[in-house]
């Protein structure tokens, strides 16, 4: 029988998140708009919703967390480290929820505090995939996971928080977040070819190629971008969110595909 406890400790996180950042924005409890994400190319709105397109579009991330979650409910297709350890993909649906309300935090109110908890929900996910590739770096379990993943998230709020800008992805915590994703998947790379279980790299490739995509759609979502148009609703940004969403689905499916290498397992079949 199905485990129901993956979707719906998904379903709870995805309710009670959209209710509390629904609630904040109509009630401005985020604070005062400071122009934060106005960077991106979609005009502000009078409304209550100050970014329709780039608020919206992150729906598509609630929905990738219920699709993993789905997935979850059945232990058999969680692959290797998964299948041992079922509650880190329960995890990962959740905070791929997050990362739909934390953007929309920003995107609907332009807030201080709403920027704040957009980069927080990046760095959960980074701070997953970074952790979760040190713990079979390692050949450790759940505690040198969470170990990581703490330091993960701190580090990359700390990065974020003192300020600053590079080249190509503007805010210094951006590039936080692309260095914890590159590290994460330089590790996937080397554990791909370890003897003791087999990767589905295609799956691995789809997410980073989606990935790439996405950024490539995101440099031209710009202020000042010739394909620039702000009062339309087909926002570029929007559409990084939506190729986001599928990225992290693709990402959690390279995860369940792990499998024991048949040489060494021989009663084994995929």
């Amino acid at each position: 029988m199905p485990d129901r406890r993956p979707l719906l400790v998904t379903g709870v996180t995805a309710a009670a998140s959209l209710a509390l950042v629904l609630a904040a924005v109509r009630w401005g409890w985020l604070g005062p708009d400071m122009g934060r994400g106005d960077g991106f190319c979609e005009a502000a709105r009078p409304g209550w919703v100050r970014q329709p397109a780039n608020t919206w579009s992150n729906l598509g991330f609630v929905l990738a967390g219920l699709a993993v979650a789905a997935h979850a409910a059945h232990r058999h297709r969680l692959g290797l480290t998964l299948g041992a350890h079922p509650g880190l993909a329960t995890a990962f649906a959740a905070l791929a929820v997050l990362l739909g309300p934390g953007s929309m935090a920003m995107h609907a109110t332009q807030s201080d505090l709403g920027g704040h908890l957009d980069l927080l929900s990046m760095f959960l996910v980074s701070g997953f995939a970074l952790a979760y590739a040190v713990m079979r770096f390692l050949r450790r379990g759940p505690v040198v996971f969470a170990a990581v993943f703490v330091v993960a998230v701190l580090a990359g709020m700390a990065v974020h928080l003192r300020g600053g800008s590079v080249p190509v992805l503007g805010h210094v915590g951006n590039a936080a977040f692309a260095a914890e994703l590159w590290l994460a998947i330089a590790l996937e790379v080397v554990l791909a070819r370890r003897p003791e279980a087999r990767q589905d790299r295609w799956w691995a490739l789809a997410s980073v190629l989606t990935l790439g995509v996405a950024f490539a759609i995101w440099t031209t979502g710009t202020r000042g971008h010739a394909w620039c148009r702000p009062d339309s609703l087909l926002q570029q940004h929007g559409v990084w969110h939506l190729l986001c969403a599928a990225a992290a689905y693709l990402l959690f499916r390279h995860y369940a595909a792990e499998r024991p290498r048949e040489r060494e397992h021989p009663a084994y079949r995929p």
